[in-house]
């Protein structure tokens, strides 16, 4: 985490206007512009995150203003940071591409250089931008990406977009707890990339079972809590109204489809003989410490079933 650390060095010029905040329609309209800019120059680029998934649902624009998203040590700010996925063929474009908007690149680091990551500030200080290649390899459960950046766009398909949030065991928070609900609520599961490919999920998950078992552990407590909403919902800073009956309704719905997707797909010798291990074996990668986010996640607080 060292690298928010030099982050808060660089100089910030924020407009007096902002309030000391960057609104979020400059990160939308930021992380778009350099996708724009990418593709004009042949380069494949996409978003990643929260800010990809608000991207990706704008009808669902209204519950996630009520939902009050916050970033990672952004201090009531929507979004901290711009995610961005790319290949490595593209490496060297993708930088000149930065440098050309303004952007400094943080020195890499061994930590940076093994998670094929790097990371920009912009010209002004208002963000950083994370520039991943190929994979995202800083995650419980690592998502390989070569493929399927041609499949969506300005953002990287929906069903990558809940697994980035669905892979997190040691500190799924708030704020990925209320992007998931986001997605959910705007988009449907089926088979295609214009919803969220279940099939593609459950086939992922078919051949890990340490990814199954985190995977499929996040998607039955978010249904849980969608049940008890009006019970736990302001333990994770969810106003239960913010989500009528039938918002949470359709969202379990979704939630059942996409389990009962998972469940049924076949799955492989591999996934077999890992589950007869299962949790007496660590099953995930650890990337991240109590320390660094202050807990393991919202799960425990709120007492969700397994």
């Amino acid at each position: 985490m060292a690298w928010v650390y030099d982050f808060r060095k660089f100089k910030r010029e924020l407009p007096e206007e902002w309030g000391g905040l960057v609104p979020t329609e400059v990160f939308v309209n930021e992380s778009t512009r350099l996708v724009e800019a990418a593709d004009k120059r042949g380069i494949p680029l996409r978003i990643l995150g929260g800010l990809a998934i608000a991207i990706h649902s704008p009808e669902a624009k209204d519950t996630a203003i009520k939902l009050k998203r916050t970033g990672t040590g952004s201090e009531g700010q929507e979004y901290s940071d711009i995610d961005l996925m790319s290949y490595s063929k593209y490496k060297g474009n993708a930088e000149r591409l930065l440098a050309e908007e303004g952007y400094v690149m943080r020195t890499t680091t061994l930590p940076s250089a093994y998670s094929q990551r790097q990371i920009y500030y912009h010209p002004r200080g208002w963000f950083y931008v994370d520039l991943f290649r190929d994979k995202l390899l800083v995650a419980n459960h690592p998502l390989d990406f070569r493929g399927r950046l041609e499949l969506d766009y300005p953002t990287v398909p929906l069903a990558d977009l809940l697994l980035e949030k669905i892979q997190m065991w040691e500190a799924f928070s708030e704020k990925d707890l209320k992007d998931c609900l986001i997605l959910l609520k705007a988009h449907d599961v089926g088979n295609g990339e214009d919803e969220v490919n279940g099939s593609y999920i459950a086939q992922l998950l078919a051949s890990d079972w340490g990814f199954w078992y985190t995977a499929t552990t996040n998607l039955r407590r978010i249904r849980d809590l969608m049940e008890r909403l009006d019970e736990v919902g302001k333990k994770v800073g969810i106003e239960p109204d913010v989500l009528i009956e039938k918002d949470r309704e359709n969202i379990i719905r979704k939630l059942d489809l996409l389990l009962k997707l998972i469940e049924e797909e076949p799955k492989s010798l591999k996934w077999k003989m890992r589950s007869k291990i299962g949790t007496k074996r660590v099953w995930y990668n650890i990337v991240e410490r109590p320390e660094t986010v202050g807990g393991f996640g919202i799960w425990e607080p709120i007492s969700v079933k397994d």
